[in-house]
């Protein structure tokens, strides 16, 4: 049986442009699977899938025109129920028998094999293997069924009676085996060799695919479309990168890759082309404009080479005209009133200082459980001033609370009310706009880093308190409501917020702990957060820790080497690097893996007995074993202890690395649960003195 490639094609209108990538990938995807799994598919078929404004599509390589037939066994029922005690077949087993298309004939072909604790009978078949015309008609539906649409919309067919509900639409269908149309039936739609091109431009109207292979050349030839998502972003990115170096000046595209992919969606055949504003907008804040051209009209702002926005833009055309001048000058009309409208919120926000805004977040409510901003500012600026008082004294701590103060005041901007994204952004050049230090505005943009993983942390002293104060209180004040991240949810960010406050005191080596900021950040919220507090700490503690593991793995530590550390939860995170390394290096000793299993092993005595003083008794030491691991611990953990409290965390675990012979010679000779009980006690305590020495750097046992 000879394989040809198959097309499939569904022809609709404008599909979302956000979700075309995800609709274009789910629609070939599905088809791919649903044919693969009637074994309509060769085991090296190649799929190809296409994504235009107009059109979902997918090119399978190597498809049968049937599929080979298939033996089959199913379970029919235990032999109990099948057969009677002669060995005749029941009347529920003759049904069953029935059900299949066969007779009382098949009970001698039945096999008998264990099923569970009874014999069963089971029936061999062959079935027939899966026409494509049913086949991909099965895998039509279903992949029309799991697109994963943003918004079903109901619309009626031509009959005037019948509704389809579906993304956008319909109004073609193509299906081609090699040159042949395989007959379906979709949306109301049969299939056909015929499909649509460019609204405006296409050649050929209709436009005939000859047969599945051609169906991308014919359809940018005749029709005027690029068909494949791929393919055209890529043109797009071209085009933008001629078109920026024809302006000149080193100009660069602005770079977006979601920007790009909506375009991609919006366009079926590009046409970039160069379009300016007047100079005078260039007083606005460059991200206003930037965000205004990128948002509303999806337009491609021009850099020069030092980064500075200039007044041309690009503009990603769905026609190309002989003379495009209209079309240019109606896009330079249409942004004009954008920039005007960025242009009066930044005169009108500047007429207000930001210090005067700071009355009104006392209007706007956080949450329900948690007050105003105004009440959120005050708390961060509690939380802010503590961490700065720590870090840098008086200086900082001044610093660091005015720009507490002030950090949220932009919310109540014209700018940011029309443009959310700019929260923080604003807020800068207003503070320096009022005269104030450029740590003070740095600090109030900075607040918010990082904003994703990767991020940038905030460029000085200031902003990382007044970052560290921010994130601090918003995962202080839900874990203390109870509003915590489930599943894939976390509205609030908490995620990302833990991230950032393990990287800005890792990375920025701050001298601070874990409990001691919970605690002060707990005590800012005062009656808010009145009671017991201990279990929201504990789960916020465990949150914490647990992003930091997660965020270890990532950077590649083991599972072991991460364990071992942070199940001490270290309270210095910036020397958690430093443990990390040392771990890593004792893991490579060959003494690492009986040190780790007798460090278990203490573990579990010391579990179960109350705790012990470490404090031995030489004159109740009478095992030689124990009386040589007491000698050598007297040698070697002075010097462990001296390099551990200089921070020489490898050096202090290679120093136990001397221990071994002596501790294996202690578990192998000494009875610790001696019956006598001070020299129990003595013996437990020597182990207590071991465990607490071996474990100051990280849990050991956790290695073994």
């Amino acid at each position: 049986m000879t394989n040809k490639n198959l097309l499939v094609e569904l022809f609709v209108e404008e599909l979302p442009p956000k979700a075309l990538k995800k609709l274009g990938d789910a629609f070939a995807g599905t088809l791919l699977d649903q044919l693969k799994a009637q074994g309509l598919t060769d085991a090296g078929s190649v799929l190809t899938s296409f994504a235009s404004p107009r059109r979902l599509a997918a090119h399978v390589t190597g498809v049968s025109v049937q599929a080979a037939d298939k033996a089959v066994s199913q379970k029919l029922m235990p032999v109990s129920v099948g057969l009677d005690a002669a060995g005749n077949a029941t009347p529920a087993l003759l049904k069953k028998l029935q059900a299949l298309g066969a007779d009382a004939s098949a009970v001698a072909t039945l096999e008998r094999a264990p099923d569970g604790k009874a014999d069963a009978l089971f029936y061999s078949s062959t079935v027939k293997g899966a026409t494509l015309a049913n086949g991909l008609q099965k895998a039509l539906n279903e992949a029309i069924a799991k697109l994963p649409i943003p918004k079903v919309m109901g619309y009626q067919l031509a009959d005037g009676w019948t509704t389809v509900s579906f993304v956008r639409p319909a109004h073609g269908l193509v299906a081609l085996h090699g040159a042949d149309v395989v007959p379906l039936q979709a949306l109301g739609l049969t299939s056909g060799n015929c499909t649509q091109g460019h609204r405006f431009e296409a050649a050929k109207s209709p436009v005939v695919i000859a047969d599945a292979d051609a169906y991308a050349a014919t359809l940018e030839k005749d029709g005027a479309v690029i068909a494949s998502f791929t393919a055209r972003k890529a043109e797009i990115a071209l085009q933008l990168t001629a078109a920026a170096a024809k302006v000149g000046g080193g100009c660069r595209p602005i770079e977006d890759d979601a920007l790009l992919d909506e375009v991609t969606a919006l366009v079926e055949r590009p046409n970039v082309l160069i379009c300016e504003f007047e100079s005078q907008f260039l007083d606005v804040p460059q991200e206003c404009l930037i965000l205004t051209m990128k948002a509303n009209q999806k337009y491609f702002p021009l850099l020069d080479a030092a980064g500075k926005l200039t007044h041309q833009f690009l503009v990603v055309s769905n026609i190309s005209p002989a003379d495009a001048t209209a079309v240019i000058g109606g896009n330079e009309r249409v942004v004009r009133p954008r920039l005007a409208d960025a242009k009066f919120f930044f005169d009108q926000d500047r007429k207000k200082t930001l210090t005067s805004r700071v009355e009104s977040l006392g209007k706007v409510v956080y949450h329900n459980k948690l007050g105003t901003q105004g009440e959120r500012v005050e708390r961060v600026r509690a939380i802010a001033t503590d961490i700065a008082q720590k870090l840098g004294g008086f200086d900082l701590a001044k610093l660091a609370d005015q720009a507490a103060q002030l950090a949220k005041a932009d919310l109540v901007t014209e700018m940011v009310g029309e443009f959310p994204e700019l929260q923080g952004t604003m807020g800068r050049y207003y503070a320096l706009n009022d005269g104030l230090s450029a740590d003070v505005a740095d600090a109030i943009e900075d607040h918010y880093k990082p904003r994703f993983a990767g991020d940038e942390l905030p460029r000085n002293p200031v902003g990382v308190v007044v970052a560290l104060a921010d994130k601090l209180e918003t995962l202080v004040g839900m874990f203390g409501i109870g509003n915590l991240p489930t599943g894939d949810k976390d509205p609030f960010a908490l995620r990302r917020h833990a991230l950032g406050v393990l990287r800005m005191l890792t990375e920025k080596d701050l001298p601070l702990t874990v409990d001691g900021l919970l605690t002060q950040a707990f005590d800012s919220f005062g009656h808010l957060l009145a009671g017991d507090n201990s279990g929201a700490i504990t789960a916020l503690q465990t949150f914490l820790y647990d992003r930091l593991a997660g965020s270890l793995r990532e950077q590649g530590f083991s599972s072991q080497e991460v364990d071992a550390v942070v199940a001490q939860r270290p309270q210095r995170l910036a020397e958690v690097p430093k443990r990390l390394a040392a771990v890593r290096a004792f893991a490579a000793l060959p003494e690492a893996a009986a040190l780790a299993a007798a460090n278990k092993r203490i573990s579990n005595i010391l579990k179960k007995v109350p705790a012990v003083d470490p404090h031995v008794s030489e004159i109740l030491l009478t095992e030689a074993a124990e009386i040589a691991l007491n000698a050598a611990m007297k040698s070697v953990l002075p010097q462990a202890d001296a390099q551990f409290e200089a921070g020489d965390y490898t050096a202090s675990l290679l120093s136990l690395a001397a221990l071994r012979a002596p501790v294996d010679a202690f578990f192998d000779d000494v009875m610790v649960n001696a019956e006598q009980l001070d020299v129990r006690l003595n013996r437990q305590g020597l182990l207590t003195r071991l465990h607490n020495a071996m474990n100051r750097v990280a849990d050991l046992s956790r290695l073994a």
